[in-house]
């Protein structure tokens, strides 16, 4: 990947899993890690996580103190370290950004699966430019119109990735109070419906509609996407949003459950071709 692409945020979650395996098997605890280089062991623990930039020095000391000499294997890791602090290309939107959301967006451009409920509205990968509009003025009240525009701009930069070379797979379950809650005037949401068909039909996008029809269902705990890596050393993360945060879950037992929730929702849902006529009725009927 080049400068820029989401592939620091996972060389960040790559380095800080090969530091973590190397301090285990040497039997350093992360407060022993964190005094060697001046700093606490909850630092230790966000570098381990891939949350937080490398200092070149600190992954040099910390190599040492694992007993790592091999000048090879040192260069291969501090390499990976400058390349993790790249800044990714949406830096440049950080400020109409919450604090939280740039990783997720590093994350979202480096999976190979992406799997999805969404209850709220459209999830951001499909939505039109309009819908998009409408969702951002409704969440941003009071925003400048540049802020709004440049959220927007952010979106459908995030989009891209959907069509690119090496796309991603996206598998999504919408609740249908997502299609019924309007965001935008009538012609907005014919045309975020009329959207819908058309990328449901793309060979790498499997959606689905969870009708009202259908009553309770396992999503009852609100949206959630599960992402997947190319990389066999990353772990899949379980991305929740919140009012003011987000979680981010990497724990097998954590993404288990998510996944079975989310496999009832693909099995208790309509299929991607009665779900697209369900669409197509909706489309009808707006």
């Amino acid at each position: 990947m080049s400068a820029g692409e989401p592939g620091s945020v996972v060389r960040r979650m790559l380095l800080g899993s090969q530091l973590r395996r190397l301090r285990e098997a040497r039997g350093i605890t992360r407060e022993a890690a964190g005094y060697h280089i001046r700093a606490s062991e909850s630092k230790i623990s966000r570098m381990e996580l891939g949350r937080v930039s490398f200092k070149t020095r600190d992954v040099e000391d910390l190599l040492t103190l694992y007993g790592i000499v091999d000048e090879t294997e040192r260069t291969s890791l501090v390499s990976l370290a400058r390349e993790a602090n790249v800044a990714g290309w949406w830096h440049s939107y950080s400020d109409v950004l919450p604090s939280w959301f740039p990783t997720y967006v590093g994350l979202e451009g480096a999976a190979s699966l992406i799997r999805v409920y969404e209850v709220q509205f459209v999830h951001g990968l499909l939505q039109t430019e309009a819908y998009a509009r409408a969702v951002v003025r409704r969440g941003m009240k009071g925003a400048s119109e540049a802020d709004v525009e440049k959220r927007v701009a952010l979106r459908l930069e995030r989009q891209k990735h959907l069509v690119a070379e090496n796309a991603p797979d996206l598998h999504i379950v919408l609740d249908e109070a997502a299609l019924r809650r309007p965001y935008g005037d009538r012609e907005v949401m014919r045309g975020q419906l009329q959207h819908l068909i058309e990328f449901s039909e793309r060979p790498n996008v499997r959606l689905q509609i969870m009708p009202f029809s259908f009553g309770g269902h396992s999503g009852e705990s609100g949206a959630f996407t599960i992402l997947s890596f190319p990389e066999s050393d990353l772990s899949d993360v379980v991305y929740l949003e919140q009012l003011t945060s987000a979680l981010y879950l990497d724990k097998a037992e954590d993404v288990a459950q998510y996944e079975k929730a989310l496999k009832e929702l693909q099995r208790d849902s309509p299929g991607p071709a009665e779900s697209r006529d369900l669409l197509r009725g909706l489309l009808q009927l707006s």
